[in-house]
């Protein structure tokens, strides 16, 4: 018998829960998620600085203030008009519509599948409405196109050919996946004993979904509302297909309306010289965006940490 042997029976020593060599798979893992960090902050930084440089030269020609504060865009045309409030309104009017579809939609799911649904039905389910998050956003658009805008026609509704209502619905539907499935794992973290507790003085189901289960995950439900809104806001082939590309202030949902998103993608692709004042501007309204996405984003960690709930 050792040394250290007689020690560990007299109490004296005791043993190690460490390992005595070095772990180089662990160290190994490390340093690759090190560099998976630095190289999302590195492409964050690459992004900032291709579209800054470009933004810089176009804020060189044209004032910040006419730029933010113009009611008429019309950077392609003589004389030409840099005012970027038509593409601000048409974003956060699609925006808004988008939101009308996947908050409560996206919630209801999400109650659903927490609290309703039985196992068997929630295998099932979850996967399914996942499938429709990886459905290629230009069938959205031509969805919303070809089927979406011409039946709300068919029932009454005046609508143009290209219009943000439409747009923006099939938007809302695209992320009803995204809010339900990220609100519905906050709501499966939620400890049973609070539901058990509920369910012990009485409430019934939807009592305990809706009073105990959605304000306990509050913040992973804000979290996912936060996501939405910023994928709303940046959605570029179903507002380029389906709302159009007239730059114009309008609160008139059966009209179309350009978004910063879509005038990105229409100019980007069109026969605008590289280098000109025109092509500048996609950098700007691209800086523009960017600051909206960096705005919410803000936002939504604040929030989030507001609302956190920690449990033991």
């Amino acid at each position: 018998m050792s040394t250290r042997d007689v020690e560990l029976l007299r109490g004296d020593a005791r043993p190690s829960l460490g390992s005595s060599g070095r772990r180089w798979g662990e160290d190994g893992i490390r340093a690759l998620l090190l560099v998976c960090a630095c190289v999302s902050v590195l492409t964050t930084l690459g992004i900032i600085i291709a579209l800054v440089q470009p933004a810089i030269e176009f804020f060189r020609e044209v004032n910040l203030i006419d730029f933010i504060t113009g009611t008429r865009w019309a950077p392609l045309f003589k004389p030409s008009s840099f005012g970027v409030l038509p593409l601000i309104s048409a974003t956060l009017l699609l925006t808004f519509w988008a939101a009308v579809i996947f908050i409560p939609f996206g919630l209801g799911t999400a109650i659903f599948l927490s609290e309703y649904a039985r196992p068997g039905v929630r295998r099932v389910l979850k996967p399914a409405l996942e499938i429709l998050a990886g459905i290629p956003t230009v069938v959205f658009g031509f969805f919303a196109l070809v089927f979406f805008t011409p039946f709300l026609q068919d029932i009454g509704l005046g609508l143009e050919t290209f219009n943000i209502v439409g747009a923006g619905v099939v938007i809302g539907v695209m992320l009803i996946p995204t809010v339900a499935s990220i609100s519905e794992d906050a709501m499966a973290a939620v400890p049973q004993d609070l539901r058990a507790g509920a369910y012990a003085l009485g409430a019934t189901r939807f009592h305990v979904a809706t009073r105990v289960v959605v304000p306990s995950a509050f913040s992973g439900i804000i979290a996912s509302y936060i996501l939405a809104i910023s994928r709303a806001i940046g959605e570029t082939v179903i507002a380029l297909i389906a709302a159009g590309t007239i730059a114009r202030i309008t609160f008139n949902p059966e009209e179309g309306a350009a978004s910063m998103a879509a005038f990105i993608a229409a100019t980007g692709v069109g026969d605008v010289p590289t280098g000109s004042i025109e092509y500048k501007t996609i950098f700007a309204v691209g800086l523009t965006l960017f600051v909206f996405t960096l705005v919410m984003n803000i936002f939504s960690t604040r929030l989030v940490r507001r609302y956190r709930e920690v449990y033991e």
